[in-house]
């Protein structure tokens, strides 16, 4: 069996942008193909205290929300100048969270993830797309438990 010599990978272009945004630096592409960004900050498993749902107990007593984030944003250059500022301070997304979920009731769960991506987008411009999953642990259906729903989005900026 002869193997051909020509490879069937896709081409990466080897030119990367300039952090300024003029030009091209020469250089393989780490963190960037088609347009978005592959490097990543994750926050899992946030757990607050809600009181969303459209039934009259899930707003009296609340319920326990666990929430996943996930920034998707060029961290090369935090990552080279070891400085906070060139990155998304996790802290602030875990309070924007937490800010939410623990904030006006709402009765669908699609709308206490959409708050969170909108808030994130918001108040963190290096962010181009966020990845929003909000779970509701040991959730019953008629007889049935369930080990609990979640709805997961996820959003660009425009």
């Amino acid at each position: 069996m002869r193997l051909s010599s020509r490879s069937t990978a896709p081409k990466v272009s080897t030119a990367r942008r300039n952090p300024a945004g003029t030009g091209t630096t020469p250089g393989p592409i780490l963190g960037r193909m088609d347009g978005d960004t592959h490097d990543r900050i994750i926050l899992e498993g946030m757990v607050f205290h809600g009181r969303h749902g459209v039934l009259p107990a899930e707003r009296e007593l609340g319920q326990p929300f666990v929430v996943d984030v996930e920034l998707r944003l060029d961290l090369r250059p935090a990552g080279l100048s070891d400085e906070l500022a060139k990155t998304v301070d996790y802290g602030e997304v875990h309070r924007l969270a937490k800010q939410v979920v623990e904030g006006e009731p709402a009765g669908l769960t699609e709308t206490v993830a959409e708050r969170i991506a909108n808030a994130t987008l918001e108040e963190h411009p290096i962010v181009e797309i966020v990845r929003v999953k909000v779970k509701k642990p040991n959730v019953r259906l008629g007889d049935t438990v369930l080990e609990g729903s979640a709805v997961e989005i996820l959003r660009r900026r425009p």
